[in-house]
């Protein structure tokens, strides 16, 4: 699969409102996933190398109120924090490189806008900012780890 063929594809999924699309092809799989109402903007053939690429996360939704007796909890983030989630599918790396302090460690405070770490995804290295300020309390993946579309990454303590 070529640039113009992600360029098609791209089109497809933005002229139908597809959040989702999977093509298998010659024993290889795409996957392209948008969250729902965003555009997916096709890179320039300059964002297909390895560079960093900005990613704005948004903070999780609120956690739902109280399951009635007997029925099963909802799991979220506990009061008082948020979470910051992976925007896409890739690999999580807690710094720029191996040899390079990590982003952020756990009691770290936080400002709206730092680097927490990056996805790698299709060989493009996209930085992911938070969106909100706060304490590290927790970090949910290890270095190197597969990530999920939506799968929290970072707890963040706002109060």
């Amino acid at each position: 699969m070529d640039h113009a063929d992600l360029e098609r594809l791209v089109k497809l999924m933005n002229e139908n409102d597809l959040v989702e699309l999977e093509i298998e092809e010659e024993g290889r799989t795409v996957r392209l996933r948008k969250a729902p109402g965003v555009p997916l903007a096709m890179p320039n053939a300059m964002q297909l190398l390895p560079q960093m690429q900005p990613m704005h996360m948004a903070p999780a939704p609120a956690a739902a109120p109280a399951a009635p007796q007997g029925a099963p909890a909802p799991s979220g983030p506990p009061a008082g924090t948020v979470e910051i989630r992976s925007p896409i599918v890739g690999t999580f790396y807690k710094a720029a490189s191996p040899e390079s302090p990590a982003f952020v460690a756990v009691g770290d405070r936080i400002k709206s806008g730092a680097v927490v770490c990056i996805v790698e995804a299709m060989k493009v290295m996209n930085e992911i900012q938070a969106e909100v300020a706060g304490e590290i309390v927790e970090i949910l993946v290890e270095n190197g780890q597969a990530v999920e579309f939506d799968q929290p990454l970072f707890r963040v303590k706002t109060a």
